[in-house]
């Protein structure tokens, strides 16, 4: 089984990997890390802010390491928010059936209600070094970012819009 776990920043993806790792065992690959790794390493010319050309650049590479984990018959969750919203095209039918996928994502009201807790929790699972530029404004356009292109292409959104704990539950099942 492969678990894609997609969405907008500050939604939880890694925390909602993290507690699949722990009630699966599957492993699981952060796209941060595997950015970070190809832009320290100077693999790169991209920058941590060159969102747009990451999706490009970085979905080749997950893509075939997802195949790799279906061909040798192992489990893998990948988190991350570098997945194109057409990332379906890239696998035929029968891998379609063994991905499950998962986006996440905020209302505006959501967002308005509890700005602080989702800054509060924003290192629950990775040290952030600088998050000042993060606003609930910033938050509100990537989230209906996220929500506009998945569901135009097509796919299930977790909508965040009361009980995050309730929902990211619902999510584990």
């Amino acid at each position: 089984m492969i678990i894609i776990i997609t969405g907008a920043s500050h939604t939880g993806k890694t925390l909602l990997a993290q507690k699949m790792l722990e009630k699966y065992k599957f492993p699981y690959l952060s796209i941060d890390h595997l950015k970070m790794g190809l832009i320290r390493s100077g693999n790169t010319h991209l920058t941590p802010a060159d969102d747009d050309e990451l999706t490009g650049y970085l979905w080749p590479i997950v893509r075939e390491m997802i195949m790799t984990a279906m061909e040798n018959e192992q489990d893998l969750i990948v988190e991350g928010c570098y997945i194109p919203y057409d990332w379906r095209d890239s696998f035929d039918t029968d891998q379609q059936s063994e991905i499950r996928f998962i986006c996440l994502a905020m209302t505006d009201a959501y967002i308005d209600s509890h700005f602080g807790d989702i800054m509060d929790h924003g290192c629950d699972i990775e040290s952030r070094l600088d998050d000042s530029d993060c606003t609930a404004e910033w938050l509100k356009a990537c989230n209906r970012e996220v929500i506009s292109g998945f569901q135009d292409a097509g796919e299930q959104i977790v909508l965040i819009e009361d009980d995050y704990e309730e929902t990211i539950a619902e999510s584990l099942s």
